[in-house]
């Protein structure tokens, strides 16, 4: 076989395979048929049906293991953006790139504070009381008070109770964390950004989207500011 035709035959086992996890035929989180049972179904190699399973890997569409058969997993909104990113780390790099996706994630939260404010249920604003509550215990923790920090905002994303959002969250949590961790965690910083939270809080619990966006603005554009400082990017 020709290196075109072990491609040809690589997307059509993609093809039939992802048709199959998709329709349920093929169960999520069960095995994938052996590499020998795919080599006799589809008549081709091993080197074949390995390139299909990668491809499959990179699609979020399996979970790959040495010495262990691939595990079907069915697509979800998470499976997406997860498997778009390494592009996205690549497009960090270049010029502008962080403070482009930065901007993006105010964007959406500004929206997501302002609806909050106006729809929080009884239990999304103990949520976020249980959050701001973790946070505060963290202040001195650093690597606690950061995780404290993302799961505060992931309240904010799950409000709406619409699946692409927290999937979101996710993304820009994986997607920012090499910068965040080059970045120096004092606990007055901490304190900062946890006074910052319960500002947001108090808006939304005095049911104020226009106080709350403006909250929720102050907060990241002083955390976008300490993130330029750090990496010495422009201004503008």
């Amino acid at each position: 076989m020709s290196l075109d035709e072990n491609i040809r035959a690589a997307d059509a086992i993609v093809a039939e395979l992802e048709s199959q996890i998709v329709s349920g035929r093929l169960r999520n989180k069960s095995p994938l048929p052996a590499e020998r049972e795919l080599m006799e179904q589809f008549g081709t190699s091993r080197t074949v049906v390995r390139e299909a399973i990668s491809t499959l890997s990179n699609r979020g569409l399996v979970e790959s293991k040495p010495r262990f058969r691939p595990i079907v997993s069915k697509p979800d909104y998470a499976t997406v953006l997860n498997a778009t990113g390494n592009v996205v780390r690549h497009l960090l790099n270049e010029p502008g790139g962080v403070k482009n996706l930065y901007q993006s994630r105010v964007f959406m939260e500004r929206g997501l504070v302002r609806q909050a404010a106006v729809s929080a249920t009884k239990d999304d604003i103990s949520d976020l009381k249980s959050a701001l509550e973790a946070n505060k215990n963290a202040i001195n923790n650093s690597e606690e008070f950061y995780r404290t920090d993302n799961a505060f905002h992931g309240v904010l994303y799950q409000i709406p109770q619409n699946p692409i959002f927290p999937a979101l969250h996710e993304g820009y949590t994986s997607w920012l964390a090499p910068q965040w961790a080059q970045m120096l965690r004092l606990p007055e910083r901490n304190l900062a950004n946890y006074k910052a939270h319960k500002a947001i809080l108090d808006a939304i619990l005095e049911r104020d989207p226009d106080a709350a966006e403006e909250a929720l603005s102050v907060h990241l554009k002083a955390a976008w500011e300490y993130v330029r400082v750090t990496f010495d990017m422009d201004a503008e």
